[in-house]
């Protein structure tokens, strides 16, 4: 059911051709790593190495890592999303293969197969991010990278914000079941289903996957001046992503 519906909400993301599925523009492709990686995560030269984009159609990271040289795969739920990619590979004449699949079953992937893969924010979009993590340690060759956003638990847990301009974290942390819409839906999708997933899990299960934690980092998306309401003004006081660099431990 859930797959189901994420399906559609992100098919409607890439009709509406808002921010989630904004194509790579010629600039950055004129510095496609530069773009990707402000962090200083990636190699200096992806030429020649195999990436998996997962869950990440929308025809953005996929075509900036093709540019960049790299033999690229893209995953994801949506069609819609990953006919950008088709669109804009074709366009640029670069070679990018399209695969819709859900990001915790991915048995058209062979084993030990990609050097690194790039993943936006869509775990909360599965109940069972071990499951996600998993298919993800099985991918990757030994050594190899995982680059990974992911939404907050305490950014889910907002409710809403109330008169004093507190905000509300009024949904249980230990919670198994999808969340519920909320008042305060700024960092949610309209009409996805979504998940909470602990830190015991967003950390943990990497780690217990077989991936090794490098970097984690929290962007700040607060704006000193911003008016109550805004995106801005929640980002000084909940952190909504974090961004983790991990790493296959090398296999024996």
């Amino acid at each position: 059911m859930s797959q189901k519906k994420n399906k559609a909400a992100w098919d409607q993301i890439a009709q509406a051709r808002n921010n989630f599925s904004k194509v790579a523009t010629d600039r950055e492709c004129r510095d496609p790593l530069g773009t990707l990686d402000s962090r200083g995560w990636l190699p200096r030269s992806v030429a020649g190495l195999d990436v998996l984009c997962l869950a990440s159609g929308g025809g953005w990271q996929s075509i900036l890592y093709a540019s960049a040289g790299a033999s690229v795969t893209v995953v994801d739920l949506s069609p819609e999303m990953l006919s950008l990619d088709v669109r804009e590979a074709k366009r640029r004449e670069l070679d990018v293969r399209a695969i819709e699949a859900s990001m915790d079953h991915l048995p058209m992937l062979g084993s030990a197969t990609f050097d690194i893969v790039h993943q936006p924010v869509s775990t909360c979009y599965v109940s069972d991010i071990g499951k996600v993590y998993a298919e993800i340690a099985r991918v990757l060759r030994g050594g190899g990278l995982y680059i990974s956003q992911h939404k907050t638990p305490t950014s889910l847990q907002v409710t809403r914000q109330c008169s004093s301009n507190e905000f509300v974290v009024g949904l249980e942390y230990y919670r198994t079941t999808s969340l519920p819409s909320v008042e305060d839906g700024r960092y949610r999708e309209e009409g996805a289903i979504e998940y909470l997933h602990r830190w015991e899990e967003l950390v943990g299960e990497l780690c217990r996957q077989g991936l090794v934690i490098e970097d984690l980092r929290e962007p700040y998306r607060g704006e000193r001046f911003a008016i109550s309401g805004s995106h801005g003004h929640r980002g000084r006081f909940v952190a909504p992503y974090v961004r983790i660099k991990a790493r296959r431990l090398p296999m024996s």
